[in-house]
């Protein structure tokens, strides 16, 4: 099935409880609660997920129809911009307080967006006594559901009510295209990269950071294999996403990354491995993509026959995954390495699909653990029994064990370690899943 990730935006006027109910639908508090109207400045995004159907939330600002400060002017823009990118869009109203003129000029903005779009009277505490949100009629935009985000009332018959205006999710083909996202920090090469790769310029190189907006597809026949290659907008900080159309840049790069096989992290020879280029190689790792680094610009470095390997070095220690992500030196510019990439790519999707036969997944499991066992649990020794490859991209594998709660993190990696050790998985993260099993399934170790 697609991968591809819904988005359900959750607009209104200040202070009618967005905040609380996208922490609310998210299980934790995810985004800053506060009772002064206004204090979402930033707008924050997460994955959720409800009745096997997943999909992003996006809190949005207040609204202030009409106000000419700043702040509201960008607010109001954001959410406009919301409405484009929104798959759902959820209208956010204060119960306790009735129809506001601010809710009814925003649904006139809301009644001609084109989305499914659903009221959501907020602040019904007594229900089902309360049936004050009937009131909410007047709006035009259909039925008011009514739920209380503080208590959690009623978020379960809304969220039913949001998974089914969801957009269908739509199969994949059998043989589907491999898709490659570049990725980096704004201005670090990805557009002339793009550039070089396919000969012509597709995309708009500038020396102006965040050039490139919208996650653009080209494609590539290489090998029998058609790659399509999204550029993508520069990951920046959260910190730093404030305008509305940086903000939506980074949500559609996140639906990118998820949607992608491969993820090639692009970063600066010149400025060297950033914090910001681990977090985006961490994105693309924790999503399950294959990973390759690419080191752009390196025709700028005055360099010897060391200086790739204490480069690669300094990379290492920077955060131990990166000893399996494979690093490549390149010049977008002079085209150095380029080509290269598309090899180096295409090796690590193999990786990615690669299926450990079960005695063999064994084999090697028995091996780690007669080397060092797991520690013991309250004086319990904690055994693990078997083990399969349960599924592949990214390669996954289950163990059994009599205690699978009690085997520590610091194990799991060392049990991650000793598989790619035995097999490689290039540039792929492993996964590795932990369930109970009776004493009879499988050797006993």
């Amino acid at each position: 099935m697609s991968r591809r990730l819904p988005v359900v935006a959750v607009v209104g006027r200040p202070n009618v409880g967005k905040s609380t109910f996208f922490n609310r639908v998210l299980g934790h508090r995810a985004a800053i609660v506060d009772d002064r109207p206004g204090v979402t400045r930033d707008r924050n995004f997460a994955r959720a997920e409800w009745a096997g159907r997943e999909f992003f939330v996006v809190d949005t600002g207040g609204v202030v129809e009409g106000s000419d400060e700043p702040m509201d002017r960008l607010v109001r823009g954001q959410v406009l911009t919301a409405i484009e990118e929104a798959d759902v869009l959820l209208f956010l109203v204060d119960g306790k307080e009735g129809v506001n003129p601010l809710d009814e000029r925003l649904s006139d903005v809301l009644r001609t967006s084109g989305r499914p779009l659903i009221v959501v009277v907020n602040k019904v505490d007594n229900l089902p006594r309360d049936t004050s949100y009937h009131d909410f009629w007047s709006l035009g935009l259909g039925e008011p559901v009514p739920v209380s985000a503080i208590s959690g009332k009623g978020s379960g018959d809304l969220l039913d009510r949001v998974v089914a205006a969801l957009p269908e999710r739509v199969a994949e083909p059998e043989h589907a295209d491999l898709r490659i996202a570049v990725l980096g920090k704004p201005n670090v090469g990805k557009s002339s990269f793009i550039n070089r790769l396919f000969g012509e310029e597709r995309m708009v190189v500038s020396d102006t950071p965040g050039t490139t907006r919208d996650p653009v597809d080209s494609t590539l026949n290489y090998h029998g294999r058609r790659l399509v290659f999204v550029d993508t907008a520069g990951l920046r900080r959260q910190s730093r996403i404030r305008e509305s159309v940086e903000y939506y840049s980074s949500l559609r790069t996140e639906r990118v990354i998820r949607d992608a096989d491969v993820c090639l992290v692009l970063v600066d020879a010149t400025e060297g491995l950033r914090h910001q280029d681990i977090k985006v190689v961490e994105a693309a790792w924790d999503a399950g993509c294959g990973v390759v680094l690419g080191v752009n610009k390196w025709d700028l470095i005055e360099k010897d026959h060391t200086s790739a390997p204490l480069f690669e070095r300094a990379i290492r220690l920077r955060a131990p995954f990166l000893a399996a992500v494979p690093v490549l030196f390149l010049s977008a510019l002079s085209g150095q390495r380029v080509r290269r990439s598309l090899d180096l790519l295409l090796e690590v999707a193999e990786e990615r699909r690669r299926r450990v036969p079960t005695h063999e997944v064994n084999e090697v499991l028995e091996r780690l653990v007669g080397r060092q066992p797991p520690p013991h649990s309250r004086g319990r020794p904690v055994k693990l029994r078997y083990a399969t490859q349960a599924d592949t991209e990214p390669p996954t594998f289950v163990i059994f064990s009599n205690f699978p709660s009690e085997v520590p993190a610091h194990y799991v990696r060392y049990l991650q370690n000793g598989f790619r050790a035995a097999w490689g998985f290039r540039g792929v993260p492993i996964r590795i899943r932990l369930r109970e099993s009776s004493p009879a399934r499988g050797r006993s170790r």
